[in-house]
């Protein structure tokens, strides 16, 4: 089919459950594992070539962001995979590379987080931030900034807010595979 967003590369081929949503213009390119309720929305790349992707439940990709990986070597011959975990909103044109994402997390848009580093739960990464290699972004707080800085600790409604912005993308997504059918 030529208009398939999903993509082999070598011996691989996403994963994907019949409750995940991926918009006909995404790309999403090889060892790449996308959990139940996962949405990939309008123009989105994922490319799982050179290590794997792994997104879980209940997380939206937003549109016009761009996900890869780190391959593997002999200075790091694990490389750097992509790992996301539940419930995490990851806002428009953001860049994801090699890095890894907790649970209950929110990223703004625009944002660019690079290889080893990690946001822990409970984090919001504010829009237009620089995470820079290998940093380590401490559960509960607001992160802003080129280069991020942490700017104070989150309000009980701001974490509430993680799980209402990741269920209302499940609905959003659920309208989309509805109307599919």
């Amino acid at each position: 089919m030529p208009n398939d967003p999903l993509r082999s590369y070598k011996t691989f081929y996403p994963k994907l459950t019949e409750t995940t949503y991926v918009d006909p213009s995404a790309v999403v390119i090889g060892d790449v594992t996308l959990a139940e309720d996962v949405s990939i929305w309008p123009l989105v790349v994922i490319r799982g070539d050179v290590n794997s992707i792994d997104i879980g439940q209940r997380t939206n990709i937003q549109d016009g962001s761009v996900l890869h990986v780190t391959h593997r070597s002999l200075d790091a011959p694990e490389g750097n995979p992509l790992i996301i975990k539940d419930n995490v909103t990851i806002g428009h044109k953001v860049i994801l590379h090699g890095c890894t994402i907790e649970s209950h997390v929110l990223i703004g848009m625009g944002t660019i987080i690079l290889d080893g580093a990690v946001i822990e739960s409970e984090v919001i990464v504010g829009a237009g931030s620089l995470v820079t290699s290998n940093k380590r972004l401490e559960s509960g707080f607001l992160y802003m900034g080129q280069p991020v800085k942490k700017i104070r600790p989150l309000t009980q409604d701001e974490i509430k807010h993680l799980s209402y912005s990741a269920d209302n993308y499940v609905k959003w997504k659920n309208d989309y595979l509805i109307s599919k059918k």
